[in-house]
């Protein structure tokens, strides 16, 4: 591995992280795909869950690309926020409303992760281009799922 300075490796942290995240949102998208009985929203969270292993991958290759090492797996308090969905749709009857309402708990998270991400003074501008486009869809995916929650809110 190259070696990297001290701004090169905040930035290579600050994309571990996102890349953490990016992971997490795709095995939450996954898990709400597999509590939802209705078919178009098993859809939708399973390509939210797709597009969200592509952002991991691209910024994988990202911190490659600078000489750091790639985070590779989801965090820990995403593998709990999957275990508290699981429970809250087994308790609830898997009803959509519920489902949705965790998957826009795990998108707030993840505006929260990015938005941080994008205060980062050290990031290089082709770096950064890459972190706000994938930043807008993640506002895309946590409006999504809150007009989605919404409407079940309203049946």
């Amino acid at each position: 591995m190259a070696s990297t300075n001290t701004k090169s490796k905040e930035v290579i942290d600050v994309l571990n992280d996102l890349i953490e995240t990016s992971k997490d949102g795709k095995e939450g998208f996954k898990q709400c795909a597999d509590n939802v009985e209705r078919s178009d929203l098993k859809t939708l969270m399973m390509d939210r869950a797709m597009e969200c292993e592509e952002a991991a991958s691209e910024l994988q290759t990202i911190v490659q690309r600078l000489g750091g090492k790639p985070e590779d797996s989801a965090s820990m308090t995403g593998s709990l926020h999957r275990r508290w969905v699981d429970l809250k749709a087994t308790l609830t009857g898997e009803s959509a409303q519920a489902v949705l309402e965790e998957c826009e708990r795990g998108e707030d998270v993840a505006k929260k992760i990015y938005e941080d991400a994008l205060e980062n003074q050290g990031m290089p501008h082709d770096v950064r281009a890459v972190v706000e486009r994938q930043y807008q869809g993640v506002l895309r995916n946590h409006d999504q799922v809150k007009a989605l929650r919404d409407a079940e809110r309203a049946r």
